[in-house]
């Protein structure tokens, strides 16, 4: 499927499903916003990376306006739709301030997601180590949308996950990336344990010599 969409360049990346605030300053995408919100019409944050459109981005839509400042500035609430690949860009779109292009839009492949349990478990040693609660729903699909932001991975990384069209290798993605960094996790913290324990009284063992 083709569509014309709004297209509003962030160095980030959005998924489906996700909730994001944005604060819009700049006339251009003040523009851009007032349309979506005017005519109940959504728009398209592509991920700007390495000073490039590499092509990739997710649709979103405008769920609130928080607050309208006196100067037009805006504070928004949006939320994720679905992935698209870009097929044309235009910037500026004729007769806006804003940029825009063809986009097609991306379905998941229908696949068990077999590595679930092991992904919940290795995500519970993680946030073990770090000492701290991430809020996630398990039952909620695609699962891995929801931890992406949590997990440690690079904004590349995060790219590469957007591209992943089966949500299985995105779960298998993540697998890999938490097997890797989990034992380096964890070889810090015994690191830090002998550091707290140096210069401590110790009971020692007399050597049978």
């Amino acid at each position: 499927m083709e569509r014309f969409l709004p297209l509003f360049p962030l160095a980030l990346v959005a998924y489906p499903t996700e909730n994001l605030n944005l604060h819009i300053f700049e006339p251009r995408y003040r523009q851009l916003i007032n349309e979506c919100i005017d005519e109940q019409k959504t728009f398209g944050i592509p991920t700007f990376i390495g000073n490039k459109l590499p092509g990739y981005g997710t649709e979103m839509e405008v769920v609130s306006l928080s607050k309208r400042h006196e100067d037009g500035r805006m504070d928004i609430k949006t939320r994720g739709i679905r992935v698209f690949r870009i097929l044309t860009f235009q910037n500026p779109v004729a007769g806006k301030l804003y940029s825009g292009g063809d986009v097609t839009f991306l379905d998941d492949k229908d696949e068990p997601q077999s590595a679930m349990a092991e992904l919940l478990f290795q995500l519970d040693r993680l946030y073990t180590l770090l000492q701290t609660k991430v809020d996630f729903n398990p039952n909620l699909s695609p699962f891995s949308y929801q931890i992406a932001h949590k997990i440690g991975f690079s904004q590349e990384e995060e790219y590469h996950l957007l591209t992943i069209r089966s949500e299985k290798e995105r779960q298998k993605y993540i697998l890999k990336h938490l097997n890797k960094v989990l034992p380096v996790m964890s070889e810090m913290e015994r690191t830090k344990e002998r550091i707290r324990m140096n210069g401590h009284f110790k009971n020692l063992d007399p050597l049978n010599l």
